[in-house]
């Protein structure tokens, strides 16, 4: 396969008309395609085109295909049983092909009740098909050079040191499941905007200050990801691009 562009798979969660995070990440997208143009840009709403919660069918599947060990992508078709085993295939193969062809995924998670939003979560429940960021032959992660940027937005505080730090269930969520995926730690980054409701729940005005601030600080950040992750990834391209 001939690799010609670096690749961003963009998606956001929040069902918002406000929505801070998709402000944010689509930030991020504009600046990364200024420097990369829009080639290998991918971008799914989870909220106008909803991933399908996973089914019984699903279930089975995946029961079958881990019993049999790490099995390639291209394979598992030839393993469903009946229509509705192929169908929650069809359904879940591209997002899987989609994430594996990534160099970069951004995430737009709004805290939803402390963690993260079912739109996100439907599609983490079905993009994670047993085996399938596994290399079959080495038993390495598919997504160990993967870059993974969270973009957050939430209504209130929840830094370390705050009290209601504990009450964040998003991140350590997020931080855990794609660390299990086999992101590696180091190419995995949040970004988060916090007090973005102070400006319209009479309880939290008087934080309007951290708010700007935080938006300022998330901007900044969000930006100089952007930049950095399509340095990275110009320089990853130019060198897979000169080996014979």
């Amino acid at each position: 396969m001939t690799i010609d562009h670096a690749a961003l798979l963009h998606l956001d969660s929040s069902s918002s008309d406000h929505s801070v995070s998709r402000r944010l990440t689509t930030l991020f997208a504009d600046t990364w395609r200024g420097l990369h143009g829009p080639a290998g840009y991918r971008y799914r709403d989870l909220v106008a085109d909803p991933v399908p919660v996973v089914g019984r069918a699903f279930v089975n599947l995946g029961e079958r295909v881990e019993s049999r060990g790490v099995i390639p992508c291209a394979e598992v078709a030839a393993l469903t049983d009946g229509a509705e085993q192929r169908r929650e295939w069809a359904l879940t193969r591209p997002l899987v092909e989609e994430l594996l062809a990534a160099d970069t995924v951004l995430l737009g998670v709004p805290m939803y009740n402390f963690s993260v939003p079912a739109s996100l979560k439907a599609w983490i429940d079905r993009v994670t098909f047993p085996g399938m960021f596994t290399d079959p032959v080495t038993g390495d992660s598919l997504l160990r050079g993967t870059r993974v940027v969270v973009v957050t937005a939430r209504g209130g505080g929840y830094r370390p040191g705050t009290p209601r730090a504990s009450f964040d269930f998003q991140e350590p969520y997020l931080r855990a499941y794609l660390g299990n995926l086999g992101v590696a730690e180091a190419n995995l980054h949040f970004v988060h905007a916090e007090w973005t409701r102070s400006g319209e729940v009479p309880a939290l005005a008087r934080f309007g200050e951290l708010t700007a601030r935080s938006l300022a600080a998330a901007r900044a950040a969000v930006t100089e990801l952007a930049e950095v992750s399509s340095a990275m990834q110009t320089t990853d391209l130019d060198s897979r691009q000169a080996v014979p």
